[in-house]
């Protein structure tokens, strides 16, 4: 096969032909003069690096041509090999052997001898020609600076292999090292080991090495520009932009259209408005211009898949039997007349229209009332998926209508992205707690709810990222509220307010009765048989433990017995059954918190009740007034606003016009100092409605006479002591029932929401109407048994201001 003129050394017969064990080698050409690891499996191969070592350590090193041929043969392997020698031979736990061997000598294969443990094989060994000093430096030089310059893009070569390699003196040598750790392929590594003549090899492997090195440098050069095209965020995208970068280098075509393909398939599927499908088509056809992983592109995908991904003819099979509508509601809450009777005719005007938007209502009432549970019913009622989005400290207009796509980051409002997670385009939508967002820089989202909430615009809703009309007239929204105060008066206009009020103690009883006892009995692992409340327990929790419009803290206090009872039941305390009556109350929630029905002992001078309104109901106002030797000043405490200071003012301004009616003398403020004070003075106070009772006070105090205990009142009262309405009044009524009072004074023009008030209440109060400051003090103040309860020692208005008989007109009018 060579034109070999000059050898080394004369060959004698002995060394021709060689008789040597034959190790198949897969995907590796091993050079004379190199030392490296073989890691062996095959049976043969092992029998014969395990013969070669009882031997004389020598081997044939002949590389596979096709790696995946288990069982190799003659036609399998090269005709030029490596004899070599086994150095170390290490037998691994996992059955391979590990074989450290070393090159020596190319040799050609004759023979081919497959014995039964191991191949044989007959090999001649291959001499090399000489060359000559002034060619070997020359050649030397040129390999050596090549590999140089290709250690230094490779940071894997080591400066200790550039050393040795520059120490090689010899050409062949140079050529089988040099060639041993460059990644060439099999096929030309082969070639390098079948060609002896030493010049020949240098200049095969330089013609190598110099496409080796161009190939690195491509390489890197498509790593540089990747790193340069991506950002801090696109880290992640790296080994998917290489690989890009590659095919691009090589001509392959985009492997991205596969993807656009299914993208597109889906936007033919999806059905879609006129004007959001023509978006998407425009939208795609810029998306298939543009790179699959810039940043551009990103977005534009990303909105192509908010568009498809939303309902926008995808509804819910709507309920329309309203017998089992009504039963649902029933089932679910006690109560709550009016929202029930609500739901249930829009249930049936839709099933005679068939096409009605959905109607947007407002639940405003307290604390633990049912709105938001009552909208779940709502859902469940009327075959909707319910959608609950809570807008409580929400500042910004972007949460509502979305930002527009030029921002980083940029999504859709929470409207769009609560459709999309309900996959339907009519639900029930719960804007909980509208009264509690907040407006700064960032806009007001009151005002973006405006055109959501407005059944003449939200068909045509536009958030700013999706920039197309959406159609939200299906949807039936319901908003709820602890007041009205927190919500912009055009918001109010476009909702229907519903008030739910809070719960009787009859309602609370049944509620705990039905619902409450049986679900916190089941939550805390115990059984009918574990435990059982009495109806006078339930009450006793109710009057004594719980002061609420609602029944969160009662459902806390019978879950804490149920606690309690069920660690005894851990315990085994011996009980089959814990019977929780009033007397056992105490016992598991200790002293009781709150006074019930317990009115003063007797009738006192210069201390009315009133009723007030909070947010958790209504509440019964102590308003106390002393008489003190002074110059006729009023000081009002207690914590109280603007308005409630006015009215106490007003008040006063009404008895001093009023001084010989009430049978005081026209000057008698002249020498008193009058102090108004109503008690819990860390709670702010305010509001006009407790007018008539801070001034039945202080004509209490003034004529020394007593307001009688059992009545409270409620009403504004204006500077000719005329009464005006006020609101809340079936909270304010409820609690007075809640603290024992039996008689309620309402002004006039109130009587009309007596209507509110739940009959069994109105059975257990008398509720007296009054236009008149005159028909309050009347009914109020007791009459005087004597003339010594005018006159008594400590009092403190001087007996000069005090008018005699004949001079006071009328003293007090009874009706």
């Amino acid at each position: 096969m060579f034109n070999i003129t000059k050898l080394k050394k004369p060959m004698n017969d002995s060394e021709q032909k060689i008789s040597l064990p034959l190790l198949p080698l897969r995907d590796v050409v091993v050079f004379p003069h190199m030392v490296g690891p073989l890691f062996v499996g095959r049976s043969k191969s092992v029998n014969a690096l395990s013969n070669a070592m009882n031997l004389d350590k020598r081997i044939l090193l002949a590389t596979q041509k096709n790696a995946g041929v288990d069982s190799p043969g003659e036609k399998d392997i090269y005709g030029v090999g490596t004899i070599g020698t086994v150095l170390q031979l290490l037998r691994l736990p996992d059955g391979t052997v590990k074989a450290l061997v070393e090159g020596k000598k190319r040799a050609r294969l004759i023979r081919f001898t497959d014995k039964e443990k191991y191949i044989l094989g007959e090999v001649e060994p291959i001499l090399e020609p000489e060359v000559t000093d002034a060619q070997t430096e020359a050649v030397n030089r040129t390999v050596v600076g090549m590999f140089e310059e290709y250690a230094k893009i490779n940071k894997n070569i080591s400066k200790d292999l550039i050393t040795n390699i520059s120490a090689i003196s010899d050409v062949s040598q140079l050529a089988d090292t040099v060639a041993a750790h460059f990644n060439f392929k099999i096929q030309d590594k082969q070639q390098l080991l079948e060609t002896v003549a030493p010049m020949e090899r240098m200049t095969l492997l330089f013609r190598f090495m110099q496409a080796e090195i161009e190939i690195y440098k491509t390489e890197q050069r498509i790593k540089g520009r990747v790193k340069k095209q991506m950002e801090k965020t696109q880290r992640d995208y790296y080994l998917n932009e290489q690989m890009r970068a590659i095919q691009k280098e090589m001509g392959a075509q985009d492997d991205h259209k596969s993807e656009l393909d299914e993208l597109q398939v889906r936007i033919k599927r999806k059905r879609m408005s006129k004007e959001a499908a023509a978006k998407v088509r425009q939208e795609f056809k810029k998306l298939k211009l543009m790179a699959p992983m810039s940043a551009e592109g990103t977005v534009v995908r990303n909105y192509i898949e908010w568009l498809i991904g939303l309902p926008w003819f995808e509804r819910s099979k709507l309920q329309t039997d309203i017998d089992k509508a009504e039963a649902i509601l029933e089932e679910d809450h006690y109560g709550l007349e009016k929202p029930k009777e609500r739901i249930l005719e829009y249930l049936a005007v839709q099933k005679l229209v068939k096409k009605i938007r959905g109607p947007i209502l407002c639940f405003v009432g307290p604390p633990g009332v049912g709105k938001t549970s009552l909208a779940k019913s709502v859902a469940r009622a009327t075959g909707r998926e319910l959608v609950r989005l809570s807008l409580g400290g929400v500042r910004d207009e972007a949460e509502i209508r979305g930002h527009r796509r030029t921002y980083i980051g940029a999504m859709p409002g929470k409207i769009i992205q609560s459709l999309k997670k309900a996959k339907v385009n009519n639900p029930v939508f719960c804007l909980d707690e509208v009264d509690k967002m907040s407006v700064d820089f960032r806009g007001d989202p009151s005002a973006a709810l405006l055109e959501v909430l407005d059944p003449e615009q939200n068909f045509a809703f536009n958030d700013h990222y999706l920039d197309v009309d959406y159609d939200l007239s299906n949807i039936l929204f319901i908003t709820t509220a602890n007041n009205l105060h927190g919500i912009p008066l055009p918001l109010q206009d476009r909702m229907e307010i519903i008030r739910l009020p809070g719960y009787t103690e009859y309602d609370k009883l049944q509620i705990a009765k039905g619902f409450l006892v049986p679900k916190q009995t089941e939550a805390n692992g115990l059984t009918e048989e574990n435990i059982q409340f009495t109806q006078n327990a339930i009450q006793r929790i109710i009057r004594r433990y719980t002061r609420e419009a609602g029944v969160r803290n009662l459902e806390r206090e019978i879950a804490s017995i149920c606690r309690k009872v069920a660690r005894e039941v851990a315990k085994g305390d011996g009980k089959t059954c814990h019977k929780i009556i009033v007397q056992s109350i105490q016992k598991y929630l200790g002293v009781p918190r709150f006074r019930y029905g317990q009115l003063e002992e007797k009738d006192e001078i210069g201390m009315a009740t009133g009723m007030a309104w909070t947010q958790v109901g209504g509440e019964l106002l102590a308003i106390e007034t002393v008489i003190m030797p002074g110059k006729g000043k009023l000081t009002v405490t207690g914590k109280l606003g603007e308005v409630m200071q006015e009215s106490a003012h007003a008040a006063m301004s009404y008895v001093r016009s009023r001084a010989g009616r009430v049978g005081l003398n026209k000057h008698f403020y002249k020498k008193v100092d009058i102090h108004v004070h109503i008690p819990e003075g860390a709670t702010p106070k305010d509001g006009p409605s407790a007018g008539i009772t801070m001034a039945t006070s202080i004509v209490s105090a003034l004529i020394k006479r007593p307001v009688r205990r059992s009545l409270a009142m409620t009403g504004e009262i204006t500077l000719r002591g005329r009464i005006l309405p006020i609101g809340g009044l079936k909270e304010k009524i409820l609690a007075a029932h809640r603290g024992g009072i039996s008689e309620v004074i309402i002004p006039d023009e109130n009587s009309k929401d007596l209507k509110e008030i739940p009959a069994k209440i109105l059975k257990q109060i008398e509720v007296i109407t009054a236009s008149h400051m005159d028909d309050v003090l009347s009914r109020a103040i007791l009459l005087p048994t004597d003339e010594a309860l005018l006159r008594q020692e400590d009092e403190i208005v001087p007996p000069e201001l005090i008018p005699k008989q004949e001079e006071a007109a009328k003293p007090l009018r009874i009706n």
